[in-house]
């Protein structure tokens, strides 16, 4: 076990786990302070960002399926040791990345008006205006975040994670300078907050471009394959992104269902769930920063068939997450009565803030570890259709059956909707760990989780020697 332990020291692991959770809280952070700096422009450039948003929230869940995707290869490569096989495969996410990001760029420049109308046709004139030019601009900056994903994937593969997390911190000082500037300064309105939002991408993209290209980094981008088209690369890409898209797609539609279910229930509970779902997005963050981990780690096991190593890093990030998620849902359930000082709200409201944040909390530490983090770890051994088909059947059989059952047939509110909430978590965790066990449980047959990464290794293998010929 301590030989195993060699692939990946703690050192490792923490280099590359804290840059991760940091990364997050300083989105997170800086997410908090866009929303107080525009509520400065106004309550119609509030809306207006706020209904975008949810729009563009689609198309980021994209490019960070692709990106997803993208991840799981290279770092199969790269415990290959075929470094020239990984780069050839990052090019070609940059690539269909890129072209992908325009077309779905141009699409929302020319359609982005019919769509807000459809979708926000009710609301006021100058929401419905906020809306347009918020849109128009955020659509400029899609080929930006599509490209800074396909960097971020090559260094997250390699576990260098500081690097994305040193670029996320300057890119977000760019934007909230840029804010401050195009609101106070310039009194630019909705344009002053969407302009810097473009640039700060646009520098990532550049800066995480100009990286990869870096040969010492071991994994670098060629041009011959940035345009170049290779059926066998992207197919392998595609073959994790397309379903883990569809996954987060299904995700985001029920998330607006549940929405309309939570509509239901009174003001008080409408806004007793919002002031939660902001304190929830904060205590998520230890999971959530876990996944990429969970990617590159168990995507290089893999790659190097090393299914022994994969098993030990299986149940040492597992460990790791719980113990993480314990001690952060822990701190931020303790930390909930001073967030609600921010907040004018009810007492009554307040106590129900209270009861949805500990409700998400304890499962959140508890369940999610295994129905998330665990996931991605499946994901990078291959099992992709397992995983995406669990999910999708999770978030409407569960998450959605039970919010409607719970939340109007038995009358128990956004109580009701938190339950539904855990229980897919629960579901979840219990077959992806029983996935897990039954394939580990194969090792006495000499086959341990190869029979989840067989095939796929396979396709690597195959896709490398078409890369040499």
């Amino acid at each position: 076990m301590d030989q195993k332990a060699e692939i990946f020291s703690n050192r490792d692991l923490k280099n590359m786990i804290l840059p991760l959770f940091l990364e997050q809280l300083l989105v997170m952070l800086v997410g908090m302070a866009d929303t107080l700096v525009v509520s400065y422009a106004g309550e119609a450039a509030v809306s207006g960002v706020s209904l975008v948003n949810q729009f563009n929230t689609i198309f980021i869940y994209l490019f960070t399926a692709l990106a997803s995707g993208g991840a799981v290869v290279i770092s199969q490569y790269i415990g290959r040791r075929a470094m020239e096989n990984a780069g050839e495969a990052a090019s070609q996410l940059l690539l269909f990345s890129t072209g992908f990001s325009v077309i779905i760029s141009v699409f929302v420049l020319l359609s982005g008006e019919w769509l807000l109308r459809l979708l926000f046709g009710r609301v006021e004139t100058d929401v419905m205006a906020a809306c347009v030019t918020y849109l128009r601009i955020s659509a400029y900056s899609y080929p930006a975040l599509a490209v800074y994903n396909s960097g971020a994937a090559i260094y997250r593969s390699l576990g260098k994670t500081d690097v994305t997390m040193y670029l996320s911190v300057v890119s977000n000082i760019i934007n909230i300078i840029g804010n401050l500037i195009g609101v106070f300064a310039l009194h630019a309105g909705v344009a002053g907050v969407a302009w810097p939002s473009l640039i700060a991408r646009v520098f990532s993209a550049v800066v995480i471009t100009v990286l990869c290209f870096r040969k010492q980094n071991g994994v670098v981008y060629q041009w011959q394959w940035i345009f170049r088209w290779n059926g066998a690369s992207m197919k392998q890409i595609l073959g994790i992104a397309v379903p883990n898209g569809l996954e987060n797609g299904v995700f985001q539609l029920v998330k607006v269902a549940l929405s309309s279910i939570v509509a239901l229930f009174g003001t008080y509970q409408i806004a007793a769930n919002g002031v939660a779902q902001s304190i929830w997005s904060m205590a998520a963050l230890a999971g959530v920063a876990m996944g990429p981990a969970f990617i590159t780690v168990i995507g290089q096991c893999m790659g190097n068939r090393d299914t022994d190593a994969a098993d030990y890093y299986f149940k040492k990030l597992t460990r790791i997450t719980l113990l993480l998620s314990s001690a952060w849902n822990f701190l931020i359930f303790l930390l909930t009565p001073l967030f609600l000082m921010v907040y004018a709200l009810e007492p009554e409201t307040k106590r129900l803030v209270i009861w949805l944040v500990l409700i998400h909390n304890v499962f959140n530490a508890a369940a999610f570890p295994f129905s998330g983090a665990l996931s991605n770890g499946l994901r990078a051994a291959g099992d992709v259709k397992f995983t995406m088909v669990i999910s999708v059947v999770s978030t409407l059989a569960v998450r959605l059956l039970l919010s409607w059952l719970f939340g109007i047939i038995f009358d128990m509110g956004v109580i009701g909707i938190a339950l539904a909430m855990v229980c897919d978590w629960i579901f979840r965790a219990v077959i992806f760990f029983l996935r897990k066990v039954r394939e580990v449980e194969k090792v006495s047959g000499n086959q341990s989780l190869n029979h989840i990464n067989g095939r796929y290794s396979d396709k690597i293998r195959c896709a490398a020697d078409s890369h040499r010929v």
